[in-house]
């Protein structure tokens, strides 16, 4: 008899995945960051959502994010806790190099090194529920240009 692995607990609730959002996840489970965009005026939207805030359009399409990032805002939360995260855990709030904004957690950059501006990108990783999803990392530098 095999001993199963315990399923860490966890409050954090599981995707509500619909047909406007589920280009999303199925592009970050693929390791890739896709934007919505309305077809009708080219307006870029994230959240995805039904309608062009712009010009009330149904009709989209995505483009694919280049993952650049620059720290808009940030906060680090202490609590409450929950057994899904390691804390103190940094969330910040990106401005995408398209145009659009992004909330996410922070991995890899010391919190006392978090500020306006700091150049991050997006990758990806599991979550709660094996959930693949953003996650905000330093910039990589590819001989002095990023």
């Amino acid at each position: 008899m095999s001993e199963a692995t315990p399923e860490r607990r966890t409050a954090v609730p599981g995707l509500t995945v619909t047909q406007d959002n589920e280009f999303f996840f199925t592009a970050a489970r693929e390791g890739r960051l896709e934007i919505q965009r309305c077809t009708d005026c080219r307006t870029l939207r994230h959240p995805p959502g039904p309608a062009c805030p712009a010009c009330r359009s149904f009709a989209w399409d995505t483009v694919e994010s280049t993952r650049r990032a620059t720290l808009h805002s940030w906060t680090v939360v202490h609590h409450p806790q929950d057994p899904a995260f390691t804390y103190p855990l940094a969330v910040g709030l990106v401005d995408l190099e398209e145009g659009t904004r992004l909330v996410a957690d922070i991995s890899g950059v010391d919190h006392a090194d978090l500020r306006r501006g700091l150049e991050l990108e997006v990758g990806f990783a599991e979550h709660a529920h094996g959930e693949v999803l953003p996650q905000l990392r330093p910039a990589r530098t590819t001989g002095g240009v990023r």
